[in-house]
């Protein structure tokens, strides 16, 4: 009986701290769906809704904070979804972060839209780690401005990268930035662990929570 008691009682322990962890969780799936809202919604973002009709699968970076005074970084929290025949998946978690050294001086908050559209660039993403301009050809662009590829052709890209931005430093660099699966949060927010293959490609994980960005994605691309 004392054994029970004792473990009820640390369950009961634990339970704040895992409904803060959800909570975080959904805020970013949240932050995200207003994103893909706001971004895909600009009438200057003609570019992105017609990849998005044609797209594999979209990893959405909300707030990416950059800072920095001669040593800099930037980082924050991602979700991807693909898109299957049968709509949209469940999203998987991505942190996103890189460093950097030389003569800089400012603050950026920025939202970043990746929309994939080969096979490649979405195994690529679904890779443990990716390292932006290593591992597939990402396009760069930003909301209203067009797209300008750095490595191959604009729409010969295996992902193309759509950006606003907010703050001192002008424009945002990607190039070398490492995009790693958040393990831990895909098993805190489905309820086991599970795989970002799975969650991508079979959409093996269900949550309510992300219904409202899947029908986000949906209506962007003709779904």
């Amino acid at each position: 009986m004392l054994r029970v008691i004792t473990a009820v009682l640390f369950a009961l322990l634990l339970l704040p701290i895992a409904a803060q962890a959800q909570t975080e969780q959904q805020t970013l799936v949240d932050r995200a769906t207003l994103s893909v809202q706001e971004m895909l919604g600009d009438k200057q973002a003609s570019e992105a809704r017609n990849l998005m009709r044609k797209s594999k699968g979209v990893m959405v970076c909300p707030r990416i904070f950059k800072a920095g005074f001669i040593l800099g970084g930037q980082g924050g929290g991602c979700v991807m979804s693909g898109r299957t025949a049968n709509g949209w998946t469940n999203p998987a978690f991505y942190g996103m972060g890189s460093g950097s050294i030389g003569f800089q001086i400012g603050i950026q908050d920025a939202q970043i839209i990746f929309i994939v559209l080969t096979q490649k660039g979405l195994q690529a993403l679904l890779d443990s780690q990716f390292k932006i301009g290593a591992d597939a050809s990402v396009a760069v662009a930003t909301i209203g401005a067009g797209i300008q590829g750095s490595t191959t052709a604009a729409f010969n890209a295996d992902i193309v990268a759509f950006s606003t931005t907010r703050g001192l430093f002008a424009g945002i660099s990607i190039d070398g930035s490492l995009i790693s699966v958040r393990s831990d949060w895909n098993a805190e927010y489905y309820g086991k662990p599970i795989g970002a293959q799975e969650l991508v490609i079979s959409n093996g994980g269900n949550n309510p929570g992300a219904d409202p960005l899947r029908e986000m994605l949906a209506r962007f691309s003709g779904n």
